[in-house]
């Protein structure tokens, strides 16, 4: 079977290759609107803005961000589940969540005009690529609270393309279905994208003779020689996507075809980059942390969101015809969460779960990898003193209570390798918790 044949196209015309004066008033007027609603119904911006002594009135325009304060994962936690909520739960329709660092999760709201909102922002996505009605879109991101799956889902159901809801794994039934449907983009991890490849090579399938032309890969960490290892093993263009549930989810920015960084939908989600130790905003092309201000959410419009991703932001006008500002691809983190198969991870949560054990001290270090079919794997080695491990029926027991707890906050399988003590590395400052050996691979 030939290749599908795609065209981008733009989804949203007026908004994407909006002139910048105009795109920046909208941004203005957008949120001066954001900034009265959540001061009035939202308890917590109200003591916030109160304690850094602004009113609603003091916001003008986008230039008055900066007297706003940032709101951090911290603080969607001290509000679990539902404190942030800017609408009551009668017009909440859908909730997802991510994981958080004590085993609650992140929860986010979303009420009907949030959903359209976001399949808007996908068909976005969606067209940048060049899906149209007719076309096959498998759709292996996982389904549930995680927001891949759903996002996906309905954004490309909006631009009218076929959509198979597929979900993760049974990789075996993913590439059948890619046959006998004649897909012609996939939707997953990088990750994911290779472990497939992998697996077509053993039931000698050549995945360059299927439709397949496009995939869409983002939720984890991936690097540009993964893009092109992606692109020559299935012979498809690989674009890269970002979001995160704290701002929408998927559809917060993503690549068009000149692949020359990613377009934020800022026409509802204001970005910033700012030093991630003074909090000061930093000039065009500077490298620091990535801040969204949700402009036309209703459920839960977060003000200054610090996402911890390191990035940088290009004005210039694309070639693509969009307006829209780009960031470059994030490049790590301010903070110690890591992304493993989707899945938000926290040195935080093994501590919590040590201290939980009489005897064992926390010293524990994380080591991420991928293995040799692609596929990220998370080892987790702890200390434990010695007159636990002269008993060897202890430290079967150990080991195995110890690796059920720990999958049980992280909700990902990891492999426990119990240590002698003084095994892990100490150090005079901060404890180097994470080896995250998929960075140093380039």
């Amino acid at each position: 079977m030939a290749k599908i044949k795609l065209e981008p196209y733009m989804w949203d015309e007026e908004h994407e290759a909006m002139p910048r004066d105009k795109l920046r008033q909208l941004q203005s007027e957008r949120l001066v609107a954001t900034v009265r609603r959540v001061y009035e119904r939202v308890p917590f911006y109200r003591r916030k803005f109160d304690e850094a002594g602004v009113k609603p009135d003091d916001i003008r325009s986008v230039d008055d961000l900066p007297k706003l304060p940032f709101t951090t994962k911290d603080d969607l936690r001290e509000n679990y589940p539902f404190g942030l909520f800017a609408v009551p739960l009668d017009q909440v329709v859908r909730v997802h969540a991510s994981s958080g660092t004590t085993g609650k999760p992140t929860v986010v709201g979303y009420t009907r005009n949030d959903i359209e909102l976001w399949a808007d922002m996908i068909a976005r996505v969606m067209a940048m690529v060049g899906v149209r009605p007719g076309i096959v879109v498998q759709n292996a991101y996982g389904y549930g609270l995680f927001t891949g799956g759903l996002g996906f889902h309905y954004g490309a159901e909006r631009v009218g393309a076929l959509v198979v809801p597929v979900s993760g794994g049974n990789t075996k039934r993913q590439l059948m279905l890619m046959q006998d449907f004649g897909s012609g983009v996939i939707l997953c991890t990088p990750s994911y994208a290779l472990f497939m490849a992998e697996a077509a090579e053993e039931e000698g399938l050549d995945l360059h003779e299927l439709p397949v032309a496009a995939g869409i890969f983002g939720a984890e960490p991936w690097t540009h020689q993964m893009r092109q290892e992606i692109e020559e093993r299935w012979g498809i263009q690989a674009y890269d996507t970002y979001g995160l549930s704290e701002v929408i989810g998927p559809g917060v920015s993503h690549e068009c075809h000149a692949k020359n960084g990613l377009h934020i939908f800022e026409d509802h989600f204001i970005p910033e980059v700012i030093d991630p130790e003074t909090g000061e905003p930093l000039p065009e092309g500077e490298l620091g942390e990535l801040v969204f201000t949700c402009v036309t959410k209703e459920a839960l419009p977060l003000i200054r969101y610090r996402t911890r991703d390191r990035t940088r932001l290009f004005y210039e006008k694309c070639d693509c015809g969009r307006t829209l500002v780009r960031m470059e691809k994030v490049t790590g983190r301010t903070d110690d969460m890591i992304i493993v198969r989707g899945v938000n991870v926290f040195p935080s949560q093994i501590e919590s779960v040590l201290l939980q054990f009489e005897g064992i001290e926390p010293h524990y270090q994380i080591v991420v990898d991928r293995g040799a079919d692609q596929i990220d794997e998370l080892e987790v080695w702890v200390e434990i003193p010695e007159e636990i491990r002269s008993q060897e029926g202890q430290v079967v027991e150990l080991e195995r209570k110890l690796a059920y707890e720990i999958n049980s906050t992280l909700g990902i399988r990891v492999n426990l390798k119990l240590v002698p003590p003084k095994t892990i590395p100490r150090f005079e400052g901060k404890a180097k918790r994470v080896i995250d050996k998929r960075q140093l691979q380039g």
